[in-house]
């Protein structure tokens, strides 16, 4: 089984310089790479594979005006200049989209660290040349096969995130109980078909408060625009960062709700699990919603769901995005032509059987795990 970690660590003040300088080595590979292969393509060139971009990369570091890419380790910049030409083949196939150059205020600043040189004991890793670190927790396996292991930094803490390849099987409780069907919505996250209900978290008093930041931050960018000044002041630096911390709450708070309650529902041992295939891109559109379907994460409960069930051996059913399950009746199966968002309870028109919309729904795609 292939499990990824991310863990926290915290470097001193040398290995932290020795980090932002493996962040800017790996970013001017990848971006040198990019370079050539654009070039190589505007004449008309073949794909040029990394083993060739390599030694020519160890060529330019033996040239004075580029020496400074030797202060850190060889691996770091072979590993991006692996990572560009796997992504501009990916684009070329179709997979992908087109890499672009990273920038050093908003791409992300990783790079990557040699499998068979990364060791851990207990509550430390030891990273190749930069040594020993503390992490916040004891949790990665250690007799495993590693694989991809990444140093990231996200503007305010440095994290470890690693692939492990263990030989531990999947959880196979036979003891399974009945499926369980689960209606996506704003008014109430998740609506299940056997009678649990878990609501979103609503920011909004969060969201109040990083609008008051970024109207402060915005005040000093309107003074540096008038002064045609690019310095940051220090207030501004520890606003910027009291921002970032901000974003970062949100963000937790939502992720952890998610998790406790898929948990949950995995808990509970059913034998399927059915969910929706949302247009989330659509709903965005709508200017009244668009801010509500961002506090529901929709992507995160269906990527949570598919590991979870994945390591405990429940399937999991995603129901096509046109399976009408607002607009059947969950107990004679009559189809409605229309049914608007206003109407939150469903009346059948055959049946007369009155039942909550959602709930309504959730049953509908429960029957799917029987078809």
């Amino acid at each position: 089984m292939n499990k990824g970690y991310k863990v926290q660590i915290f470097p001193n003040e040398e290995q932290k310089k020795l980090m932002f300088k493996s962040f800017g080595c790996s970013r001017f590979a990848y971006n040198w790479a990019l370079n050539k292969q654009q070039e190589n393509y505007k004449n008309s060139g073949k794909f040029i594979n990394d083993g060739t971009l390599r030694k020519e990369f160890t060529q330019l570091k033996k040239q004075e005006d580029f020496k400074w890419l030797s202060e850190v380790n060889n691996n770091v910049t072979k590993q991006a200049i692996k990572d560009l030409c796997k992504a501009y083949k990916a684009f070329f196939k179709g997979n992908n989209r087109y890499p672009n150059y990273k920038s050093k205020k908003k791409s992300k600043q990783s790079f990557y660290n040699d499998i068979y040189k990364i060791k851990f004991d207990g509550y430390r890793v030891k990273l190749e040349t930069i040594g020993w670190i503390d992490m916040a927790e004891d949790r990665i396996p250690k007799d495993c096969k590693y694989q991809n292991p990444r140093i990231s930094f996200d503007g305010i803490n440095f994290w470890l995130s690693i692939s492990c390849v263990t030989e531990e099987s999947t959880i196979n409780n036979p003891n399974k109980t009945e499926p369980i069907g689960i209606d996506l919505g704003i008014k109430t996250l998740m609506v299940c078909s056997n009678g649990m209900n878990f609501k979103r978290v609503k920011m909004k008093k969060q969201n109040k408060k990083l609008r008051r930041f970024q109207r402060r931050a915005s005040r000093y960018y309107d003074r540096m625009m008038k002064t045609k000044s690019s310095i940051k002041s220090k207030n501004l630096q520890k606003l910027e960062a009291l921002i970032l911390k901000h974003y970062k709450k949100i963000r937790n708070v939502r992720i952890n709700n998610i998790h406790q309650a898929t948990i949950k529902l995995i808990k509970l041992n059913p034998s399927t699990i059915v969910i929706e295939d949302l247009n989330v891109k659509g709903m965005m559109k709508n200017k009244y919603l668009s801010k509500a379907v961002v506090d529901c994460a929709f992507y995160e409960i269906r990527r949570q769901l598919e590991y979870k069930c994945k390591w405990n051996n429940i399937k999991l059913i995603i129901a096509d995005r046109w399976y009408p399950s607002s607009k059947l009746c969950s107990c004679c199966g009559n189809k409605k032509t229309k049914l608007s968002l206003s109407e939150r309870t469903y009346i059948c028109e055959c049946c007369g059987t009155i039942i909550d919309r959602d709930y309504n729904a959730s049953l509908n795609l429960k029957n799917l795990a029987y078809n």
